[in-house]
C-alpha cells in the first residue's frame, strides 16, 4: 500500500517492520524447553517506520556541506531510491529525474537534536499531556520515553521546518535514573513505533544535581550529592547482581530462574553497551565524579548534556571520548549553571571533543543552526576559528554518533539515508531558512509549498482559524 505523501497524522498509516535487530536489553534467550522461562523479546515494540514516496532527485548549484570534511562550492548531490547516490562537483544522474536548482543556496545533511522532550511535553502544552517526568522515585530506569511520546504534539511539524530529521526524545531530569530514551524520524503517523528509527539504540537518561535534590530532598532523598552518589553507586551494584544471575542461569538453567525486573533490564543493557548513557550534569566536578563511577562499573558515558562547565574538564571528556551536547548561551538559571562561558562549545570543539548543539527547548529546536552560529562567534573572539564543515559537524554528524546512528546519517556521503536540507542562504545567518527538507529521499518540507507543509490533527482541530492562515 502506498502513503500519501503528505496527511494529517491520523491519515499517515506505516505498516512494515524494517528488520532492523534492536540490541536486547538483558540476557538473550538461549534454545529451552518450553517450559523453561524465556528471556523476553528483544524488541517488544518495534519500529513500524517506512520511508515516505520518493522520486530521484538532482540537487545541483547549492554549496554543499558534506559535514564529511568536503565543502562543495556549486556542488551536486543526487537522491535515489532514499539513500544519497552520489556527491560531488559533478555526478552523473539518471535521465528524467527531477532537478532542484539551489544556486545560492547551501545543502546539508538533516539536522539531529540530541536532546528533545517533543511528544512527552508537547507545545504547546497543557498539563494533561506532561509526561516527561516519573517523578515517583529517584530510580526510574523501568520507564520508556516511547510510552509517553504524542505524535500529534505540532512541536515535531515546527522542528522540521527549522530541518530537523532525526531527535532523541528523552525522559526526565527529575531523577537519578529517568528512563530510557527514544530515537524518532521526524515524520507524520499514527503511532510513535511509526517514527522509531530503525536500528538505532536506546538512550539512558541520567542526571545529577540539583534537580533530584530538589525533587527528592524532602521525600526521602537524595538531598545531597553525596546522597546522590550513593543511590546511583547501590543501583549499579543490583544491576550487576541481576547482569550475574541471569548469565548464571543461561549458562545451566539449574534452580528457579530469576524474576524479570524492568529497572535493571535497562541498567544491565547500559553494561553490555546496548543502551547508551545521556547524562545530564552542569557542573565540572559533578561530570568528573560520574566518569570514575562508570569506569567503577564498567560501562561507557556517550553525551554529557547541558554541561555549562564542560570547558573546564574538556580534557577528560576527549580522554574518554564522551561527547558534550550543550547550549550555546544559556545559562545562569540555577547555581549548578552559573559559571559558564560563551565559548562552551568552541574550547570542547578545540580539545578534540565531539561538540553538539543540542535544544532541551521546543523553539530552540527549531533554531539549532542559530544556536551553533552563536558558539561560533564566541569562537572567533577568543581565536578559535570554527571551518563551515566543522559547524554543520555540530548539528549533524556529532549527534548522530552520540545516538549511535552515524553509520546511516549525519553526513552527505553515498550509501547514507538521503536525510538532506536546502537552506535559503548560509546555514548559519540569522536570515537563513530551511527551505526544503528530505527525510530519507522523499520531500517533507518545502518553504514554497504549502501542500508540503505538514499539519497535525491537534492544530487543525482546536485553532481552524490559526491554522489556516
Amino acid at each position: 500500500m502506498k502513503r500519501a505523501p503528505y496527511a494529517l497524522v491520523l491519515a499517515a498509516a506505516a505498516a512494515c517492520a524494517q528488520g532492523q535487530a534492536r540490541p536486547a536489553a538483558r540476557p538473550a534467550a538461549q534454545s529451552q524447553p518450553a517450559s523453561t522461562p524465556r528471556a523476553p523479546a528483544p524488541t517488544p515494540f518495534p519500529s513500524t517506520y517506512r520511508p515516505f514516496p520518493s522520486t530521484p532527485t538532482l540537487i545541483r548549484g547549492g554549496t554543499v556541506l558534506t559535514a564529511a570534511g568536503q565543502v562543495i562550492p556549486n556542488g551536486q548531490v543526487l537522491l535515489v531510491d532514499g539513500k544519497i547516490a552520489a556527491v560531488g562537483a559533478t555526478v552523473d544522474a539518471p535521465a528524467g529525474v527531477t532537478v532542484i536548482d539551489a544556486t545560492n543556496r547551501f545543502v546539508t545533511p538533516g539536522v539531529i537534536d540530541t536532546h528533545s522532550h517533543l511528544g512527552v511535553y508537547p507545545s504547546p502544552g497543557v498539563q494533561a499531556h506532561s509526561d516527561g517526568n516519573e517523578a515517583t522515585s529517584p530510580n526510574t530506569a523501568e520507564v520508556w520515553a516511547e510510552h509517553s511520546v504524542w505524535p500529534q504534539d505540532p512541536g515535531f511539524v515546527r522542528a522540521l521546518e527549522g530541518g530537523v530529521t532525526t531527535m532523541q526524545i528523552l525522559p526526565g531530569s527529575a531523577n537519578l535514573f529517568g528512563g530510557r530514551s527514544v530515537v524518532l524520524k521526524n515524520v507524520p503517523s499514527r503511532t510513535v513505533q511509526g517514527m522509531k528509527f530503525p536500528g538505532a539504540p536506546y538512550g539512558l537518561k541520567m542526571a545529577c544535581g540539583e534537580n533530584p535534590k530538589r525533587v527528592y530532598g524532602n521525600r526521602g532523598g537524595p538531598s545531597t550529592r553525596m546522597g546522590e552518589m550513593a543511590a546511583d553507586r547501590q543501583a549499579w551494584i543490583r544491576a550487576q547482581q541481576y547482569r550475574d544471575k541471569w548469565e548464571r542461569w543461561d549458562r545451566d538453567h539449574s534452580g528457579t530462574a530469576p524474576e524479570r525486573d524492568l529497572e535493571l533490564e535497562t541498567l544491565v543493557g547500559v553494561m553490555r553497551g546496548e543502551i547508551l548513557v545521556h547524562n545530564h550534569c552542569y557542573r565540572a566536578d559533578e561530570m568528573a565524579q560520574m566518569i570514575d563511577m562508570s569506569h567503577e562499573f564498567g560501562y561507557r558515558i556517550r553525551s554529557f548534556h547541558h554541561g555549562v562547565e564542560a570547558y573546564k574538564v574538556r580534557d577528560l571528556l576527549a580522554a574518554d571520548s564522551i561527547g558534550a551536547s550543550l547550549w550555546a548561551d544559556w545559562w545562569g538559571f540555577k547555581m549548578e549553571a552559573l559559571d559558564f562561558t560563551r565559548a562552551n562549545l568552541p574550547l570542547v570543539f578545540e580539545a578534540g571533543v565531539r561538540a553538539i548543539v543540542h535544544s532541551d527547548d521546543p523553539t530552540g529546536i527549531q533554531k539549532l543552526n542559530q544556536e551553533a552560529a552563536k558558539a561560533i562567534e564566541a569562537g572567533r573572539e577568543i581565536g578559535i576559528d570554527v571551518s563551515l564543515n566543522d559547524a554543520v559537524r555540530w548539528i549533524t554528524a556529532n549527534p548522530a554518533w552520540a545516538l549511535g546512528i552515524d553509520r546511516w546519517v549525519g553526513t552527505l556521503e553515498p550509501g547514507k539515508n538521503a536525510d538532506v536540507v536546502i537552506w535559503s542562504g548560509n546555514p548559519f545567518s540569522v536570515y537563513t531558512r530551511a527551505d526544503q527538507v528530505f527525510i530519507d529521499g522523499a520531500l517533507m518540507y518545502d518553504r514554497s509549498n504549502p501542500r508540503r507543509q505538514p499539519r497535525t490533527d491537534f492544530e487543525v482541530g482546536l485553532f481552524p482559524a490559526e491554522a489556516g492562515r
